[in-house]
């Protein structure tokens, strides 16, 4: 099996989180939140230097200082997967809307990683994991000519 590892080139990631238990977090200026214990998924995208290859690589990590709004979910919460594209067009957005029409979901956060656009947020919230090939299957479903998705598996025991 070949690991999918994302390029320094433009495209659109998702983050699949875990939470384990209960928190209560402050994200920036949308205040406090109280986050359910559960599976977590934020659609973004890096269409600046480095690509998605360097926006993951910050996400892998938990910096001391938060400088998007996922930051703060990931100081508590353990990074399952990455689904990415290199798709040249940003899909975050349909990505979004893909995710909240999955079984279970729910928006916990109005506002999240969305500041800069219409949606409602860009993170989603579901008891169980959110499905790979059901999200994927409705993405080239909307988008014939959508470029490949990849998934890269990172959750090595941590939850």
């Amino acid at each position: 099996m070949v690991r999918a590892e994302p390029a320094a080139s433009p495209g659109t990631y998702v983050l699949l989180m875990h939470l384990p238990a209960p928190r209560r977090i402050r994200v920036g200026a949308l205040g406090v939140w109280r986050l359910r214990a559960g599976w977590y998924a934020y659609a973004g995208s890096a269409f600046g230097p480095g690509g998605v290859a360097a926006r993951c690589r910050h996400h892998r990590g938990r910096g001391a200082r938060p400088r998007w709004h996922v930051d703060y979910i990931r100081a508590v919460a353990a990074l399952h997967e990455i689904w990415f594209t290199h798709d040249p067009l940003p899909r975050e957005h349909l990505w979004a809307t893909l995710l909240a029409a999955s079984r279970g979901a729910v928006a916990p956060v109005r506002g999240f990683g969305s500041s800069d656009c219409g949606c409602w947020t860009h993170l989603l919230f579901s008891e169980k994991l959110f499905s790979f090939y059901g999200v994927t299957r409705r993405a080239r479903v909307c988008v014939a000519d959508h470029a490949r998705i990849w998934r890269q598996n990172l959750s090595y025991g941590e939850h």
